[in-house]
């Protein structure tokens, strides 16, 4: 009923200048009427017909209106579909502002397929990109591990931050496609969060950070790879940001189903707290240490948001940091 007045008043509206023209004729009846003297029996009749023959013709172009609306809103709601049609154009006028859309949505896709292309074109010579630069970097690994120095386990560990970013890369274009590549089964996350410590063991070794890690005793519903990825990625941070000190890996005892990840590294500002998942965000530790992407953590909730996971992060300047990564299994959507 809202909706019926809306539009009745958008009708009025509308057709103002034609409620003016017929007041004013009345007026001119009126004032005719009075200077003649004519009869008032066939006068009033005369009027009484008119008037009923207006509202009529009047509420069948007010109804005409209404449902020409709802047409119109109905194609609204499916204009993304390809194919549709406008309804039957009454003037000249509706006309030509059906041709200036047809045109306008016409420009409109061949923009969006000539971007999509663009992308696409994009995608596949950065995946190629990775793929390939995967040979060199294993190559130089292999050189630097036939003679151990000090300047060769520091070449080591700088060519496993850059096979790293390389990977980071790779699953950032994966991310729009990321429903159709996922295995959800059980897993144990001593498994999962155990892969990831021994990927960064070498770093734990070289900066002397301590590691404590509690069983997790912990069975979760998730996709193995993609929680991997997470976990190095929050590892790779606490280990960037903690100069010395320790990383403890524990469950949350008061929220089950919860893995923490805690540094005693420098910590994050408070003002930047709220900004720390926005893609490209790197906040002043990030400015500071100049090598941050602002692209990890943006990886990490758009990935776990997929697994139907949560993630939050508590941190006090100079202190550490504490992410929470909540592994409550929720409803998830196939598609």
């Amino acid at each position: 009923m809202k909706e019926f007045f809306r539009v009745f008043f958008s009708y009025i509206r509308r057709n103002t200048n034609v409620i003016i023209c017929g007041a004013i004729s009345l007026i001119i009846f009126i004032a005719i009427f009075n200077l003649y003297s004519l009869p008032l029996e066939p006068v009033a009749y005369a009027a009484v017909l008119t008037a009923v023959f207006i509202v009529i013709v009047d509420l069948l172009h007010f109804f005409a209106f209404y449902g020409r609306h709802k047409v119109l809103i109905k194609l609204k709601n499916s204009i993304g579909i390809p194919g549709y049609e406008f309804p039957q154009a009454r003037d000249l006028i509706e006309r030509d502002y059906q041709e200036i859309i047809a045109e306008i949505d016409e420009n409109r896709l061949e923009i969006i397929n000539k971007k999509d292309k663009s992308y696409l074109d994009m995608v596949d010579y950065y995946t190629t990109w990775a793929h390939q630069i995967k040979t060199p970097i294993a190559a130089m690994r292999l050189i630097l591990q036939t003679q151990r120095s000090e300047v060769n386990d520091e070449l080591l560990e700088q060519l496993f931050k850059t096979e790293q970013y390389v990977e980071m890369v790779l699953q950032y274009l994966r991310l729009d496609e990321l429903n159709s590549d996922l295995l959800f089964k059980k897993y144990s996350l001593d498994d999962i969060v155990k892969q990831a410590v021994r990927k960064y063991s070498m770093l734990f070794i070289r900066k002397k950070i301590k590691l404590n890690y509690e069983d997790l005793n912990c069975y979760v519903i998730t996709d193995e790879k993609w929680l991997v990825f997470v976990v190095e990625q929050i590892l790779s941070n606490s280990l960037k940001y903690t100069s010395s000190g320790e990383i403890s890996i524990y469950m949350d005892a008061n929220q089950a189903d919860t893995l923490i990840i805690e540094d005693t590294g420098i910590g994050i500002e408070a003002e930047d707290m709220a900004r720390v998942f926005e893609k490209g965000f790197t906040g002043y530790n990030g400015r500071a240490d100049k090598k941050s992407t602002g692209i990890g953590l943006h990886l990490c909730r758009q990935i776990l948001k997929k697994l139907s996971h949560t993630i939050e992060i508590e941190s006090e300047i100079g202190k550490g940091t504490m992410v929470k990564i909540g592994l409550q299994s929720k409803e998830i959507e196939f598609e």
